[in-house]
């Protein structure tokens, strides 16, 4: 199964957003993410009905964080993004009829259940400034030879 990772693209662009002054092009931010600007208009377009970002056609349009850093969590963009699976692992068939295979389906989905609630937990606890802090800080060890 292929790792979904949308999140971690949605995380890059708006870090390289909040880092420009004025708007972003799709076509910029395809370049930095190394996508296709199609990819990222249909991604930017969730956090547009979601109210984070912003557009504006034409020259000098763009997308723009319109969210304040502090309050966007992982988890609502988790959300956002449709709740995508947090696991690539699962059941090898969802409606087994063998009783051992129902038991393993027990365990297995018991714990997937009480990992997934704490990484979800995990990322309510996390912010868009908390992820732009650290990139500052590693850029300034970067620029300092630190790095």
């Amino acid at each position: 199964m292929k790792k979904d990772s949308r999140l971690s693209s949605v995380l890059h662009a708006l870090l390289h957003m909040a880092e420009r002054e004025g708007p972003v092009t799709s076509e910029e931010l395809a370049v930095c993410m190394h996508t296709n600007p199609v990819v990222v208009r249909r991604t930017m377009g969730l956090l547009r009905d979601a109210g984070l970002v912003v557009s504006a056609r034409g020259s000098g349009g763009g997308w723009q964080i319109m969210a304040d850093l502090e309050q966007v969590t992982l988890r609502q963009l988790h959300e956002t993004l449709g709740e995508p699976a947090i696991f690539a692992i699962g059941n090898r068939n969802e409606t087994p009829q063998c009783l051992v295979e129902q038991s393993v389906n027990a365990a297995l989905d018991d714990a997937f259940a009480e990992a997934e609630a704490l990484l979800l937990e995990r990322f309510s606890r996390i912010t868009l400034a908390e992820l732009a802090a650290e990139f500052q800080r590693r850029h300034a060890a970067y620029r300092q030879g630190q790095a």
